[in-house]
């Protein structure tokens, strides 16, 4: 039976444990997703190809890399496209919004007057915006406003409230500049001219471009709009420079190659308004280099017209009027083409409005039912992880607990037990360094009084003894001054005993006494951030007594060891104050503190021992604590 148990058990774990990990994955390729997307509007196109390698997914790997494709290369170039169009055979939603999306953008650069381009857009959009997915959103915004920069798209409003959707959700440098670049083209170039909100756009493009790098690909379009600004006021050597900037930047990228063309249009106007027809004709036929492919109607009635203007002003008349007449027929061609767009778009448009409503529904039905399919995905997952990881809980938590018990006791005993041997060897080694100094000390008044006292009291004598022995000679000469000679030595043994007595009470022999003993004691007892101990004098200049300055380093070691094993503090404060014949001590801890009025067992004994020891020496123990306060220790010793 516990073996039948088992297996269900380990069944039920491994089940479970791949429902966790193909989530794990599912996830990973999500945020890997939203951030490709993010280099994909940034133009960073080699960036996104690299990050596409790391997807798991192989289908929403093949999908990405054809949609960043398809941005890259913006109709200007051929590349192997995915012809997989069956969205119904993809289960993921982040990876169906990848597929309309690349489906969509194909269009706009292939078959830009295809009257279903739109709606290509509006779907993946819808979906981006139900599942909550802001980067492709975003990215199916753009879609549409670079479906209404067309300008056979430019006569109704409906542009308006995708670009005001996409200011609000922009967070970027270089998304702030893509809401800044399609309010120049609304606001410029369609029915709705407003040239103030134009060149407040401008102002505010240039802003956010300063925040880009200098070597950032959406620079070029820029410099093309300022270009095209400044001929806008009357301002064209400025013009020229910032479009010959923009030929420059634009390199050889296929995505900017619109730019290289639109600026040898914009050139030729330049110079066929400044009367320098020979440079307005070489850059009209320069501008043929750079056709725009998928659309060569369109660029084919610019560039016949810039020729034939400039012609016409070289006087090459005949070769101004055929291109002329070739411009002439190309935008009749392009009418009938827009005439027959606009029909087809006011038949669509009255299916759509039945068809969107369809559309949101279904795609509500859909995005509830795929909602619930998680929901209990994420249930089951849910149910077998915490089962599993329960019973795992369950088996290891108590050994765990007590295995950590018993480490963390023991690491706190050889703290201590650390704790207590560096206090002891302090304490040896600052009652060696007081007695040492005593020693020394001794020496030294030994020495004094050998060397300067000694030799001065021995010709005192000398002195004397020759007074004695001539004191009945009468021959015996400078009687007087003899006497005032031995009397002057006198008085400087005199001098020379007070100047030691001096030198003893002055702190020169204090180096080694009990001041130092607590400041070094203080300095190697702290640890860190874990313990900081300060330690403050007030008129310590002169010595005490050897052994009580031992009691003394003794009782504070002593309170010392107990604050750290008994309070769990961080900081302890020390002052030592000198009241001429009181010495006052505070430690103060900041430490879990206690009831003063019923002392702990472990800490009482060592309180007790200190408040005896200190009776002994006739002063006085105060205690002053407070639980979670720390604890105050007020003692004054008479000296």
């Amino acid at each position: 039976m516990d073996k039948h148990y088992s297996y269900i058990l380990l069944l039920w774990f491994i089940a479970a444990f791949n429902l966790m990990a193909a989530q794990t994955v599912l996830n990973k390729d999500k945020q890997l997703t939203s951030n490709i997307v993010q280099h994909l509007i940034d133009l960073d196109f080699k960036i996104a190809q690299q990050k596409t390698g790391l997807i798991n997914d192989s289908l929403l790997r093949k999908k990405i890399h054809n949609l960043n494709n398809i941005l890259y290369f913006q109709g200007q170039g051929e590349f192997e496209r995915n012809s997989d169009s069956n969205t119904k055979a993809i289960k993921q939603p982040v990876t169906e919004i990848v597929h309309l999306l690349a489906k969509a953008y194909d269009t706009l650069y292939h078959s830009p007057n295809k009257s279903s381009l739109l709606k290509n857009f509006i779907i993946p959009y819808q979906k981006a915006k139900e599942l909550n997915n802001y980067s492709l959103r975003k990215l199916t915004l753009l879609g549409v406003l670079e479906f209404y920069h067309y300008e056979f798209s430019q006569t109704n409003d409906q542009f308006i409230k995708y670009l005001t959707e996409f200011k609000e959700l922009a967070s970027s440098p270089v998304e702030k500049t893509w809401a800044n670049i399609y309010e120049i083209y609304f606001s410029s170039q369609s029915i709705f001219k407003d040239k103030r909100s134009a060149i407040e756009a401008l102002r505010n493009l240039e802003n956010q471009i300063e925040k880009l790098p200098e070597n950032h690909k959406i620079r070029p379009l820029f410099l093309s709009l300022k270009a095209v600004q400044l001929e806008f006021i009357n301002k064209d050597d400025e013009a020229e420079k910032y479009h010959f900037q923009a030929l420059k930047e634009s390199s050889n990228y296929p995505f900017l190659k619109y730019i290289k063309f639109r600026t040898c249009i914009r050139l030729a106007d330049l110079y066929h308004n400044k009367k320098e027809y020979h440079k307005g004709l070489k850059y009209a036929t320069e501008a043929n280099k750079y056709i725009d492919i998928s659309d060569t109607l369109r660029s084919k009635i610019y560039v016949y017209k810039y020729a034939s203007l400039n012609n016409k002003g070289l006087k090459n008349y005949q070769k101004a009027y055929e291109q002329l007449e070739k411009s002439k027929e190309l935008e009749y061609q392009q009418d009938f083409k827009k005439n027959t767009l606009e029909n087809s778009k006011l038949e669509i448009q009255l299916q759509t409005l039945e068809k969107e409503k369809k559309i949101v529904q279904l795609l509500n039905a859909n995005l509830k039912t795929e909602a619930q399919r998680i929901k209990n995905r994420n249930w089951l997952i849910g149910s077998c992880s915490a089962l599993v990881i329960g019973l795992i809980i369950g088996i290891l938590v108590y050994k765990n607990t007590k295995r950590k018990q018993r480490i963390a006791e023991q690491e706190r005993e050889i703290e201590i037990q650390k704790t207590e041997k560096l206090l002891k060897e302090q304490e040896l080694a600052a009652i060696d360094a007081m007695i040492s100094g005593q020693e020394k000390e001794r020496q030294r008044l030994a020495n004094d009084l050998h060397d300067n006292l000694g030799s001065t009291l021995a010709t005192v004598k000398l002195h004397f003894d020759h007074l004695k022995n001539n004191r009945d000679n009468p021959k015996m000469e400078n009687v007087e001054e003899l006497y005032n000679k031995t009397n002057n030595l006198l008085d400087e043994a005199y001098q020379k005993v007070r100047t030691i007595a001096h030198e003893k009470n002055s702190g020169v022999m204090a180096k080694q006494g009990l001041l130092p003993a607590v400041k070094n004691l203080a300095k190697k007892a702290s640890n860190g951030d874990e313990l900081l101990i300060e330690v403050q004098d007030y008129g310590l200049d002169e010595r005490l007594d050897n052994a009580l300055e031992i009691s003394i380093f003794r009782i504070i070691q002593e309170l010392i060891t107990n604050t750290i094993k008994h309070a769990n503090a961080s900081e302890i404060h020390i002052s030592l104050t000198n009241h001429d014949s009181l010495l006052n001590i505070i430690v103060e801890d900041n430490g879990k503190g206690f009831d003063a009025k019923i002392l702990p067992e472990k800490d009482g004994m060592g309180l007790k021992s200190i408040e005896k020891r200190i009776e002994h020496m006739e002063g006085t123990f105060e205690i002053d604590s407070t639980i979670g306060k720390g604890t105050n220790i007020i003692i004054n010793i008479p000296i």
